[in-house]
């Protein structure tokens, strides 16, 4: 019993943090971070992310343009480009250090605290990877925020609000993190089964202990 929910543990932990580092790849590249709806044309909308802003017009479609300066964005932009890029890499080295700490695979299979090290490291990773992906969208948001109940600004400028890459920033963010949880509850809440090799041979010290005293193995 144990066996399987260390199993199922590692198995769920690895799939959230599977789906919490695509997700963060998403959000690193979608141009809804941010949202602007014209009153006086309800027929366009602006949309901003980190890298374009993009114009969707009913006749037209959707049309982006690039930014051409990375130091004239946002210290939010800016930042929040550089935490999405972290968080991306210690995603991906997460899954393959966790990868080969799972009990499910072979390789291995006689050096159990070599694994259990490999996930609690995995599992590390996706938190950090998990902070850093949060960090960003909540300073956006923020940020978004403040401009909004802005009280300076006169109330006929339109106000940005909040995008789609936002929301799934956050549920990438928590994914990582609970995956990280899971994965780190799996290598230290539970024990780890021993392999094949280590039971031949807890099975001959059994049987040379009861050949050494002269008694016979009651459980032959």
């Amino acid at each position: 019993m144990a066996l399987v929910l260390r199993v199922a543990m590692q198995f769920v932990g690895i799939l959230l943090s599977f789906l919490g580092w695509v997700l963060s790849i998403i959000t690193t590249y979608l141009p809804h971070w941010k949202n602007l709806n014209l009153d006086l044309n309800e027929m366009e909308n602006w949309t901003m992310g980190l890298w374009q802003a993009c114009v969707v017009q009913e006749e037209v479609g959707t049309q982006c343009k690039d930014f051409e300066s990375f130091l004239g964005l946002p210290a939010e932009l800016r930042i929040s480009r550089v935490l999405m890029f972290l968080s991306n890499g210690l995603g991906l080295l997460g899954l393959l250090v966790s990868g080969f700490g799972l009990d499910c695979l072979r390789i291995g299979e006689t050096q159990r605290d070599v694994k259990k090290r490999l996930l609690i490291l995995g599992g590390i990773l996706f938190w950090t990877a998990g902070v850093t992906a949060l960090v960003p969208v909540s300073w956006v948001a923020h940020v978004t925020v403040q401009e909004f109940w802005d009280e300076s600004i006169p109330e006929i400028v339109p106000r940005w609000e909040f995008g789609e890459a936002l929301f799934i920033g956050w549920f990438a963010g928590f994914s990582l993190l609970l995956g990280g949880c899971l994965l780190n509850w799996a290598a230290c809440g539970t024990q780890a089964p021993l392999a094949s090799g280590h039971y031949e041979v807890a099975e001959m010290q059994t049987q040379c202990a009861y050949l050494e005293n002269g008694t016979a193995n009651p459980s032959v």
